[in-house]
């Protein structure tokens, strides 16, 4: 068996794991990834099908505004990413047939949803929502020892704590449900719907679980500024790929890691083939995957705390369509309510997503890629056995909004839980992130450490995990603590 030695290997390529790596790099650290596919990116990433280039799972694309995580990793890495900024964040199609414009102006906005949903509380509750999304952003890069894990972490958050991060503590006590208590909101049913599904895209939850904290902010993002990445998200994480490299490090395809096992003088990651030594280990996937790569008790116990089982965690259903000879709408995306539920899974929305009209690199011209998902809970047990139901059921539903034009449709794709658990790897095909759940504070997610030695976690299922930003933001932390431990920030 081959053994190599590095700094620190990092597990998964996710988009978490390259931030983590790419900064640890950036300090001069010897860093190996190891990737058990052959496309980097994670669950943010694109492959390449009947000459099409679609997206793994993200298709939206938030968080390069200032303050933001993935605007602090391209400033310190100073990247170039191929983004368009959209002017329209998202379409909704309502239950009662309405279409809802989530417009990226708050004011504007705010109009809208009082248009649809009436005049009654949307402005105070839209107002609060947006001042706490600001707070919250602009308090996940300040204080980077968050959740504290040792009497560390709380010198230096109390060295950085401001007032306004007081003012946050309250409401991670409340839910969304409770604010919309407090404005009268909760009769409103086409407004709880709209809610409920917005919460599931960002929070993979519902108002009556999601914290207000994490919901205003999951809310929000429209509000913030939204991109396309030419080409495919795979795009966005090409330049920190070829950064990683450029440094000195490395990046291994097809390669899963069976057994990370402590030794002495670090740590030693098994995988089928060889044997990766280091000071340092980082691990980008779920807990629940994590959990069984190290035999370690004392790693065993701190993670036991943090695992979900399926029955609270989603799958997804995804189809990839190509559609011909029509053009992209005018807004990219689209949440398209479904009151009477999807076949099989119950489902009461889906998620369409179409290729920016003037990039010609996701498909051969004059064509369309689509992406298309939808939430699939408790993805253990619910084997989906008709997929051709599920398919003619979303692009009816298409067809019957306008996404679909009739005879555009040349070739279509799909997947289930069980072919993400394949793909992936992700324990029970699960997606998303961990959903948020009200008696889990945010202090109480797990932070970065694993051992309190030099084994660290990142990813969509530790703080703050889930979309982008927050993936980002985790690879970010973990880093960040693992070089307060090693005495590795000076300089």
């Amino acid at each position: 068996m081959a053994n190599k030695t590095y700094d620190a290997v990092v597990i998964g390529a996710g988009f978490g794991s390259l931030s983590a790596a790419a900064l640890l790099a950036k300090r001069g650290l010897r860093v190996c990834v190891l990737e058990q596919a052959k496309y980097p990116g994670g669950c943010a990433s694109s492959y390449k099908r009947q000459g099409c280039w679609f997206e793994t799972g993200a298709t939206t694309l938030v968080g390069l505004d200032e303050g933001m995580p993935l605007r602090y990793l391209v400033d310190e890495l100073q990247l170039n990413i191929p983004v368009r900024q959209l002017a329209t964040s998202m379409q909704v199609h309502l239950p009662d047939g309405q279409l809802l414009t989530r417009y990226a102006g708050l004011q504007e906005w705010i109009a809208e949803a009082e248009r649809v949903f009436g005049v009654r509380g949307q402005r105070p509750f839209w107002e609060q929502c947006m001042a706490i999304s600001r707070e919250v952003w602009q308090t996940s890069l300040v204080q980077q020892s968050f959740p504290f894990s040792n009497a560390q972490d709380l010198w230096q958050a109390a060295r950085q704590v401001h007032p306004s991060q007081l003012r946050l503590l309250p409401k991670a006590f409340r839910t969304v449900e409770d604010l919309l208590r407090r404005y009268g909101l909760l009769e409103n049913r086409l407004f709880t719907d709209f809610v409920n599904e917005q919460l599931l895209i960002t929070a993979q939850n519902y108002m009556g679980e999601v914290n207000l904290l994490f919901g205003a902010t999951a809310l929000c993002y429209t509000l913030f500024g939204n991109y396309y990445v030419d080409g495919g998200l795979i795009n966005l994480v090409k330049p920190i790929v070829e950064y990683i490299t450029n440094k000195g490090s490395e990046i291994r395809y097809r390669q899963q890691v069976r057994k990370v096992v402590r030794v002495n003088n670090g740590y030693e990651t098994h995988t089928g083939s060889a044997c990766f030594r280091s000071r340092f280990v980082i691990s980008g996937l779920p807990l629940n995957n994590t959990a069984k790569l190290f035999p370690d008790n004392e790693i065993q116990a701190e993670l036991q705390p943090y695992l979900l089982g399926s029955e609270k965690l989603n799958g997804a259903f995804t189809m990839g369509l190509v559609l011909q000879e029509v053009p992209a709408p005018e807004t990219l995306h689209h949440q398209v309510h479904v009151p009477e539920g999807l076949p099989q899974i119950g489902s009461k929305s889906f998620f369409v997503s179409f290729s920016h009209p003037q990039d010609n690199t996701r498909a051969p011209q004059g064509q369309t890629v689509v992406s298309v998902s939808t939430h699939i809970a408790d993805p253990e047990r619910h084997y989906i056995r008709n997929k051709a139901a599920l398919e003619t059921a979303i692009l009816a539903k298409m067809q019957e909004r306008g996404l679909l034009p009739e005879d555009t449709l040349r070739y279509y794709h799909s997947a289930t839980p069980g072919a993400w658990l394949f793909w992936t790897k992700r324990a029970f095909g699960m997606v998303g992130g961990y959903p948020q759940y009200r008696n889990i504070r945010p202090w109480q997610l797990k932070d970065a450490r694993l051992d309190h030695k030099g084994a660290y976690v990142c990813g969509d299922t530790v703080y703050p995990g889930q979309g982008i930003p927050g993936v980002c933001l985790s690879g970010i932390l973990a880093a960040h603590k693992l070089a307060l431990d090693h005495g590795l920030l000076v300089g």
